[in-house]
């Protein structure tokens, strides 16, 4: 009878998940910040699985070139992109809006936060998945910092001022407000500032922008950031995301949870640490006010309405981010 028993416990109980490598690749390299927090989630997945879940992690774009990330992931190469979605841009101008929507949320936590309650995460599925791909979450490090040589404390300080920018919608929103942006690589800031071909530069958050020494250079800066706020994304093979047992999924999901708030709370630390630092050397920061950030996210609004046009995934990205950007009372319905 006893045997009977166990062997019918036996076939009641859920078959154990099986073990399983996950090959995932990020931009950053495992000394900088981001990196470490990237190790962490990777001890956080293998640890909660009991070592059933293994990553393998390859740091600072080391299979493939980082915009190449998400097709190699896509087609097998890896299983996991561990980028930003805004380096796909050229797929579709959608991924712009889940990657940096440009002058959007004041903090990682509202932006997280139309991710996974303000149906963000479900319109932006639909996106991913139509290149075989599935998002598992985001980790927001904060609102980056201009850095200049010049002061740079509203918008009539943008008129014909030069700096590097990035590609794509954020070249758009500033020569629109009378700057003049040129795209470069970012190895060669220094040597463009130092000669004066450029006067700043869009680079990340001001923690980051000290830690490689810009402040060498420049003596301004806003602080606290609004202008951009890029989303890291982990995002997966939809084939092998879909094969994994409902265990393992809901522990990578929860360890990228933590990843995120942990992600964000560091940089609030670490941006306040150096903005007193930077105050002390002398070093300019300049907050705009809310009437100079109002100016600053109309401009970006209308580079919203221009790309929303480019497909219609983008179209239903912006109207998204529009609806909830109006419930948190950043911006106005007739806006």
């Amino acid at each position: 009878m006893l045997k009977a028993a166990t062997a019918v416990l036996a076939l009641a109980a859920p078959a154990a998940a099986q073990d399983v490598t996950l090959r995932i690749q990020t931009h950053y390299n495992p000394e900088q910040t981001s990196g470490k927090l990237a190790t962490e989630f990777v001890e956080d997945v293998e640890a909660m699985s009991g070592g059933a879940i293994d990553i393998e992690m390859f740091y600072a774009s080391s299979v493939v070139a980082t915009v190449e990330t998400f097709d190699a992931a896509a087609n097998g190469i890896l299983d996991c992109d561990m980028t930003g979605g805004a380096y796909q841009t050229g797929k579709n101008p959608a991924f712009q809006f889940v990657g940096d929507i440009m002058g959007g949320y004041d903090t990682p936590y509202q932006q997280l936060s139309w991710l996974y309650y303000g149906g963000g995460k479900e319109q932006a599925q639909d996106l991913y998945n139509q290149f075989g791909m599935e998002l598992i979450g985001w980790w927001v490090y904060g609102q980056e910092s201009l850095t200049s040589t010049t002061p740079v404390a509203g918008p009539d300080d943008l008129k014909e001022w030069k700096f590097r920018s990035p590609p794509g919608m954020e070249t758009e929103i500033f020569a629109n407000l009378g700057a003049s942006p040129i795209v470069m690589d970012f190895t060669e800031v220094f040597t463009a500032m130092e000669t004066g071909i450029i006067e700043g530069t869009d680079y990340s958050g001001l923690a980051n922008n000290q830690s490689i020494g810009l402040f060498d250079l420049a003596q301004h800066a806003t602080y606290p950031g609004f202008h951009s706020m890029p989303s890291d994304h982990l995002a997966c093979n939809k084939m092998v995301w879909d094969g994994l047992s409902d265990q393992h999924k809901r522990i990578i999901e929860t360890a990228m949870e933590k990843l995120a708030l942990r992600s964000a709370l560091f940089f609030e630390k670490a941006n306040a640490e150096a903005a007193a630092e930077l105050a002390e050397k002398g070093v300019t920061l300049h907050n705009w006010s809310a009437e100079d950030r109002a100016t600053f996210r109309k401009a970006a609004q209308a580079a919203w309405d221009d790309w929303a046009t480019r497909s219609p995934e983008a179209a239903a990205l912006v109207e998204s981010h529009k609806s909830y950007l109006t419930q948190l009372g950043l911006i106005s319905q007739s806006e």
